[in-house]
């Protein structure tokens, strides 16, 4: 995929939105931050109207996308992921390749990140060769672009190749996040288990925060998919991600999946943004089917 169609036209932001209520969570969400560096620019400022982003590809014709205003980025906040610290929920639409429709022949996924409002977050892009893709399928190693609506890379997640089966405890499957790039704030983990789909996510410490436990069989015909984020003795579920069914069409003849995934609002960010990456684990570990 050519490095500039990663870049998005980020337009002028608009006023600030509160979250929406919040709910019991964790105390103390943004302790063990780093302050942003001095030469860090807010997204825009605030009070201008919030402009449209043209969408093509749409069977009407082009569309208009609004970005989520940027809210100021409050102290002690990774740079990029102040659009977190006031959403409770994310909405992530895989967009549909009609290369892959046609002739099966694997492109780099591309996704949209949006809030409860429908208004665009993020963007992300995959960023892998033909041959990887193509070889490798679902099991392939890939690293994930997530840009804001300045184009800067804010998120980065990278999966190493490990092995595909789940009948054997080695080799699982893991995914680390980055925010900034080049700076882990968290990892994915799979945990073995004969029957269940089990996730682990961890700080950057590695340390263990939450756990992820998905149902025993991981398909279904008209209905989601949740998989529940609990605490780490499981007794208390905490938010979740599901993965939403799109229609019987789209299902079988394509592999673009469109989640959903809830958390506190008051969760901290940077588990947020390790919550996002669990999403693309899971996405590529169940759903990312083979068109051919």
């Amino acid at each position: 995929m050519d490095k500039q169609n990663m870049q998005i036209n980020a337009p002028h932001l608009g006023t600030n939105l509160t979250g929406p209520p919040g709910h019991i969570g964790y105390s103390d969400p943004q302790a063990g931050y780093q302050v942003p560096p001095p030469d860090y620019a807010s997204p825009g400022p605030v009070g201008l109207p919030v402009q449209y982003q043209p969408v093509t590809g749409h069977p009407g014709g082009p569309t208009q996308v609004p970005w989520m205003p940027a809210p100021l980025p409050p102290l002690n906040c990774p740079p990029g992921l102040e659009y977190l610290t006031q959403i409770d929920q994310l909405l992530i639409h895989q967009q549909m390749e009609l290369l892959e429709v046609l002739i099966g022949f694997e492109t780099n996924n591309r996704y949209e990140i949006k809030n409860s409002l429908g208004q665009r977050i993020y963007f992300a892009a995959e960023d892998t060769d033909c041959c990887t893709r193509n070889c490798c399928g679902p099991a392939r190693p890939f690293t994930m672009k997530i840009l804001d609506n300045m184009g800067r890379e804010v998120i980065t997640l990278e999966r190493p190749l490990r092995c595909a089966s789940c009948c054997f405890p080695c080799c699982l499957q893991e995914i680390e996040i980055q925010a900034p790039p080049g700076v882990p704030v968290g990892y994915v983990t799979q945990t073995w288990h004969p029957c269940l789909p089990k996730l682990t996510i961890q700080n950057e410490r590695r340390e263990d925060v939450l756990r992820i436990s998905g149902p025993c069989i991981v398909c279904s015909c008209c209905t989601d998919i949740d998989f529940e984020v609990k605490s780490l003795d499981e007794k208390h579920v905490v938010g979740k991600i599901s993965k939403h069914w799109t229609g019987l069409l789209k299902e079988l003849f394509t592999d673009a999946d469109n989640f959903g995934i809830q958390f506190p609002l008051d969760l901290d960010v940077k588990m947020k943004a390790v919550m996002l990456g669990a999403c693309f684990l899971i996405d590529f570990m169940f759903f990312e089917m083979t068109t051919k």
